[in-house]
């Protein structure tokens, strides 16, 4: 009725009610069409509204728009090192470490301007030692191995000699071969930069089809490595877990990770779900699994997961964000997580706080219980959704309060796959399976060098070396420790 004239006014009793019924369906229709706008507008407006605070969106792509945050309250002390801050100076490096020492004697005399000699008899007191550090010119050694060839003078057959074992078979040495996949990997330049860093710094004349060959051949060399790896994630006790979007030839993949105490393992899969972390877990996964809500990880029992809190706290900032019924649900939400975040840092900081850690959240716990159950019946389907799903995930929120070691955020896995994040943005991804392969490899090496406090250069130079020579792969796995005497 709404696209056509009014109806002509009615001349008896039947027809003033038909009109009126026809009104009144049509008043129906429209409220119902008005109440579907209403929501598609205020998901658009939240779209559109989303930052790094009420999303998974990272601080970088924040409109201009976005609202700046609090200010913090001044503390009054002053801008730089507080007193009584101990100074972070260069430490000297000890005699062992030094290469050249030079000795250094006064010409004259500052005060009657006499000529003095330089007599080590005349010293007074310890000199004062200045240390200069300096790169001396860097260019690759390049070794001729002549393989002469000698006639028997028994037999007159003629023999050819054949490469030491040490010496490489093919143009470059395992130590070259160990700072291209680095510089590919871990300082991800591509693989023009390579030749271009080769050439000016190592002097070393690169082609494109060398670097990328010296890469594949150190992410074959890493294949049992990272394999065991893998396996050392399949037993580990706690286990976090992450994923990312990945380009391969402009086709879309993901990038996941799982983070132990000792291993990284990283892989480029075609999917996002669960099968993807099925394998990099193994079947028999029996250890806590830290994540955010997605739902490839929700095959893992609520009582051996651990969801993170962070992601929880821009979803309540979402709710308030959202604005109607969702903003008190959110507000109230946001005020509990402050308290329990307090709670957590004392109990991460002090062993006595982390004993009483239970006790302390209990309270905090159970009034957000009841914050969820009474959000299940708010009129806001977006605030009701996330409260059903987390009483559903309820164990899962709280595991991190029982079970020492386990961390109430995700940000090991975060942490992990930020430099593939980089790696990402700079390269846009990688163009082939094998190219794949070789950056889950590199960042999976790179990420358990760097909890190990190991040297990932010293590191892909053992390898290159093993592998040039046929000898076994040195593991990356932390060696067992060895079994006490009875």
């Amino acid at each position: 009725m709404t696209n056509e004239a009014l109806p002509p006014q009615p001349q008896t009793l039947a027809e003033a009610l038909v009109i009126i019924e026809a009104l009144w369906a049509e008043n129906a229709r429209l409220r119902e069409s008005i109440g579907r706008l209403e929501q598609q507008v205020q998901r658009v407006v939240a779209q559109v509204s989303q930052n790094s605070t009420n999303s998974s969106r990272p601080p970088s792509t924040d409109p201009p728009q976005r609202p700046p945050p609090p200010p913090r309250q001044p503390t009054g002390r002053r801008r730089g090192a507080q007193p009584g801050h101990p100074a972070h100076q260069r430490a000297l490096l000890p005699p062992e470490h030094v290469d050249h020492t030079l000795d250094h004697y006064p010409p004259v005399c500052q005060h009657c301007q006499l000529p003095l000699v330089p007599d080590p008899a005349q010293t007074v007191g310890e000199p004062v030692r200045h240390q200069v550090v300096e790169l001396p010119p860097v260019r690759a050694e390049v070794t001729d191995h002549y393989l002469h060839r000698l006639r028997c003078p028994h037999c007159q057959g003629q023999t050819r000699a054949s490469l030491p074992p040490a010496v490489p078979a093919g143009a470059f040495g395992p130590r070259l071969q160990a700072i291209v996949a680095l510089l590919s990997s871990r300082y991800r330049l591509s693989r023009r930069e390579v030749t271009a860093v080769g050439a000016d710094l190592l002097g070393v004349d690169l082609c494109l089809g060398s670097v990328d060959d010296l890469c594949q051949a150190t992410s074959q060399a890493l294949a049992d490595p990272v394999a065991a790896l893998q396996a050392a994630v399949h037993q580990a006790p706690i286990v976090n877990a992450d994923e990312t979007e990945w380009r391969q030839a402009g086709q879309r993949r993901w990038l996941w990770v799982a983070v132990s105490a000792v291993a990284t393992v990283f892989t480029v899969a075609r999917s996002r779900g669960s099968q993807v972390i099925k394998g990099l877990l193994g079947p028999g996964f029996a250890g806590i699994l830290g994540s955010d809500r997605w739902s490839a990880y929700t095959w893992v029992d609520p009582a051996r997961r651990q969801v993170c809190w962070a992601h929880l706290k821009r979803d309540f900032q979402a709710l308030v964000d959202w604005g109607g019924a969702a903003t008190p649900l959110g507000k109230a939400a946001l005020a509990l997580l402050d308290v329990l975040f307090d709670a957590w840092h004392q109990a991460r900081d002090d062993p006595a706080a982390a004993a009483r850690l239970a006790e302390t959240v209990a309270p905090t716990q159970a009034a957000f219980r009841m914050l969820l159950e009474v959000g299940q019946r708010s009129p806001s389907r977006k605030a009701a959704g996330l409260c059903t799903s987390l009483l559903h995930l309820w164990p899962a929120l709280w595991t991190f309060v029982t079970v020492p070691g386990v961390e109430p955020t995700n940000n090991a896995a975060e942490r992990a796959v930020r430099p593939a994040v980089l790696w990402r943005k700079g390269s846009f991804g990688s163009q082939s399976d094998a190219g794949a392969v070789f950056v889950a490899r590199l960042l999976s090496v790179a990420a358990t060098c760097r909890q190990q406090d190991r040297s990932l250069l010293d590191y892909l130079t053992a390898v290159c070396t093993a592998s040039q020579q046929g000898h076994p792969i040195p593991s990356l796995l932390p060696e067992p420790a060895p079994a006490q005497a009875a």
